[in-house]
Parts: C-alpha cells; structure tokens; sequence
C-alpha cells in the first residue's frame, strides 16, 4: 500500500469517527433535553452549558480532524531523499545557469559541414546530460536570433562558461551564448531520467 493510499485511509477513518461522534453528540444532547423537559430536574441554564460542551467537544473533533490530515498530506507528499539528491532548498527552489544560445558570427557553411557540426553540438548536449551537468535543453521554433536554452547545473556562471566552451559550436562560432542565474524548482532534475523513459530514439540521431 502507497503513502498516498494510506493516507485516503485515514482521512476515511477520521471521517468516520467525526460523524459517530457527531451523532453521539446529539444522542445525549436529546437525552438532556427530554430529562430536563419532563423532571424539570435541570435549570433551562444549566442545559444551555451542557449543549455548549457537547457543540466545544464536536469542535475540537474536527480541529484535530483538519490536523491530522494536514499531517498525513504533509508526509505523503514531502520527500526527504528528493531533497537530498536534488539538494533543494525549503521551497523545492535550487540555482542553476540559464544559458541562451545566440547566432554567431560563423554561419557560412556548406550543408555537409552544417549537417556535422549540428551532430557533434547535439552528442556534446547528450555528454553534458549523461554527467549530470545539464538538466534541460532544447531549440526555439522559428528562425529568431535566439536558437535555444540550456539549463546548467551549476553554481557559477564561471562553471558554465567551461561547459559552454565545449560545445562544437560555439568553438566554431556558430552559436553564441549569454549565461544568467536563475533559481528554480528543484523537479527540474528528474527531467533528465524521465526523458529517457520517453525517447525512442535519441536526437543526435537525426533522421536514421
């Protein structure tokens, strides 16, 4: 059974026992209030302050109900070995590098020479993926002057310049890159395995 199903369980249960609770509430509230109606043993006072205990006790019921489930929700869902592994902060936030790659001053090529340099900058993209240095990358549409992103993780500007240097493009001068901090969520880091689980063919393929 997952978190999430024990969860459901206990919100089932407590449900339950606010609704017995409920009903046992008005059971004695009408006891009360016959005794009171057909002894007159009990001052019409006295059987307002016992209506209002019962209605503070079903009160507190449901309080504790709210809390509880806030707490089961808060362990189901929160996971302490993601945060870890993905070295998120409080919020589910981490920095990473934002690289936004550029058309360079070299754009004069053949289309063989295209065609190659295009298939060494995508396996460089797979090599910086496989080290777990880019969680994200990916072109724009059209034909802008913006080609596409990388998302670095790294700390520095200065660790992703590095990373940048190797890519064959910007060496040959095809592309460019303008690199900004950027603080993001943390999810971003499973992206790279649950692409895998996605791909049937991996892009530095083409079309073979």
């Amino acid at each position: 059974m997952t978190d999430n199903n024990c969860s459901c369980c206990y919100t089932d249960m407590a449900s339950c026992l606010i609704f017995l609770g409920y009903v046992k509430i008005m059971f004695y509230k009408e006891l009360i209030t016959k005794f009171v109606i057909n002894y007159s043993l009990i001052s019409p006072s006295l059987n307002d302050f016992y209506s209002n205990l019962l209605m503070k006790y079903f009160s507190i019921i449901i309080t504790c109900f709210f809390i509880f489930s806030c707490q089961q929700k808060t362990s189901s869902e929160y996971d302490e070995n993601l945060v870890n592994e993905y070295k998120s902060d409080d919020y589910g936030m981490k920095k990473y590098v934002m690289a936004f790659l550029k058309r360079g001053p070299n754009r004069e090529l053949t289309n063989d020479e295209a065609n190659a340099l295009q298939t060494a900058h995508l396996n460089n993209i797979n090599k910086m993926a496989e080290e777990g240095k880019l969680v994200l990358a990916g072109p724009f549409f059209g034909d802008g002057e913006i080609r596409g992103i990388y998302i670095f993780n790294v700390e520095s500007i200065q660790e992703a310049e590095a990373l940048t240097n190797t890519d064959p493009a910007i060496r040959a001068g095809s592309l460019t890159m303008e690199l900004k901090e950027w603080y993001g969520s943390a999810a971003l880091m499973a992206i790279p395995n649950l692409h895998k689980k996605l791909e049937k063919r991996n892009v530095a393929e083409g079309g073979k």
